[in-house]
């Protein structure tokens, strides 16, 4: 099985997982999915043997819409989304995120990912219309598989890398992770 089949195999099988994509599904966003820790965690939970899923700080929902620009807009989202679910949902359009991180505008949520500080990290999984589960990876998910953490190279500085590695405590909820690239 290759390892694009084999995360969505294991999507599949988690329950809570299905209920996040089902629940963000139904918001009919465009151009979305839900990224960072969603499916990297899910992978490093497996690549450490873990039987007990590692907890998720939040639900980082993303989508692409030029049209609609505003916090405010995501502020509407994550409240209907606390409707649904009682989940830590955190929107973010990915739209208006070139501003704070000093980019070029992103062009969809992919190209957004393209940007993000870790290249684990830009994994996201989303349901089709056709509610057939895809994931968004710009720069594949094999990394997952070596249980890096690896900095994405010329677009973000080593101290925000670092930074992300020590705050969000990686190493130590899987300490077979090695980081790459940070210097």
């Amino acid at each position: 099985m290759n390892r694009d089949h084999q995360i969505l195999s294991w999507l599949k099988q988690d329950e809570m997982r299905m209920a996040v994509l089902r629940v963000a599904a139904s918001m009919n966003l465009r151009d979305w999915c839900i990224g960072a820790g969603f499916v990297r965690n899910l992978v490093w939970d497996r690549s450490h043997g873990y039987s007990v899923p590692t907890p998720l700080n939040d639900i980082d929902l993303i989508y692409h819409d030029p049209s609609r620009t505003s916090e405010e807009r995501d502020a509407q989202i994550e409240h209907a989304l606390r409707e649904k679910s009682d989940l830590p949902w955190s929107v973010k359009n990915q739209a208006r995120m070139h501003l704070r991180n000093g980019d070029e505008p992103y062009a969809s949520t992919s190209d957004a990912m393209r940007h993000w500080v870790e290249l684990e990290t830009a994994v996201g999984a989303a349901l089709s219309c056709s509610s057939e589960v895809k994931l968004v990876a710009p720069f594949g998910v094999d990394r997952l598989f070596d249980s890096t953490i690896t900095i994405n190279p010329g677009r973000r500085k080593p101290e925000a890398f670092l930074y992300r590695i020590k705050s969000k405590r990686w190493l130590e909820s899987w300490p077979n992770l090695k980081v790459v690239g940070s210097r």
